[in-house]
C-alpha cells in the first residue's frame, strides 16, 4: 500500500468570475462615500473576488448588529438617566455606576437574555450562528430576521426603497455607535450633566 492514499488531495487553484464593486454596496454614501483608509475590503475594492465579497459580507453583518445594540443602548441609557426604572430598581443609578449596584440575579438574567436573543435572532433557516448550511435561507439579506412571519409590507416594496431603509439603518446604526462611545466617554470624566439636560 502507497503512503499516498494518506497524503492530502491537490487542490487545484479556485478561479471566480465574480467580480464585485465593494465602492457601490449599501452604506457607501454621502457625505464621505465609499471610505476605508485601511484595507479591510482587500486590495482592489472595486474589483474584490469572491473572498473578499464573503468577508466584506461578514463585516456588514458585524457593523449592523453592533448598529442594532448601539441604538437600544443610546435608548437605555437615556431612559434610565431620565430616571425611568423598573418597579423595584428605583434605587439603581444610570450610567457605568448601575454596574456595581446590579444584585447577582439581575447579572444572571441579563446573560440569559442575551442568550436567548443571540439564539433567537439567527437565520431560522441555516443552523446556529451560520456554521452549517441548512438548507435555502428565506433572508433578503444577512440580518433579516423576519423568517417569513413578520412583513409589515416588506416584500411589496421595490428594490430601490428596500435598499434605501437599509441604508437608513447602517446609518443610524453608525450615528449610535458614536453616540453610546460619546455618553460613555462623558459618563467615565464625570461631565455627563454637561452635555445631558
Amino acid at each position: 500500500a502507497s503512503a499516498a492514499a494518506f497524503a492530502p488531495a491537490q487542490q487545484a487553484a479556485r478561479t471566480t468570475a465574480l467580480n464585485a464593486d465593494l465602492t457601490k454596496e449599501i452604506g457607501a454614501q454621502i457625505p464621505l462615500g465609499f471610505l476605508d483608509p485601511l484595507g479591510f475590503c482587500g486590495p482592489d475594492p472595486k474589483n474584490a473576488s469572491e473572498e473578499d465579497l464573503v468577508e466584506f459580507e461578514r463585516k456588514r453583518w458585524v457593523e449592523l448588529k453592533h448598529g442594532r445594540v448601539a441604538m437600544l443602548a443610546v435608548v437605555g441609557y437615556l431612559v434610565t438617566y431620565a430616571g425611568v426604572r423598573f418597579p423595584g430598581a428605583e434605587d439603581i443609578p444610570a450610567g457605568f455606576a448601575a454596574l456595581d449596584a446590579l444584585p447577582g440575579m439581575v447579572w444572571a438574567q441579563a446573560i440569559a437574555t442575551w442568550a436567548l436573543m443571540e439564539a433567537a435572532n439567527q437565520d431560522q433557516f441555516k443552523a446556529p450562528w451560520g456554521t452549517i448550511d441548512g438548507g435555502d435561507s428565506k433572508a433578503d439579506f444577512k440580518g433579516d430576521f423576519r423568517n417569513q412571519f413578520i412583513d409589515f409590507g416588506w416584500d411589496s416594496q421595490s428594490d430601490a426603497w428596500k435598499n434605501r431603509k437599509r441604508a437608513i439603518e447602517l446609518n443610524q446604526g453608525r450615528a449610535a455607535m458614536m453616540g453610546i462611545l460619546g455618553l460613555m466617554v462623558h459618563d467615565k470624566l464625570g461631565n455627563i450633566e454637561a452635555i445631558l439636560p
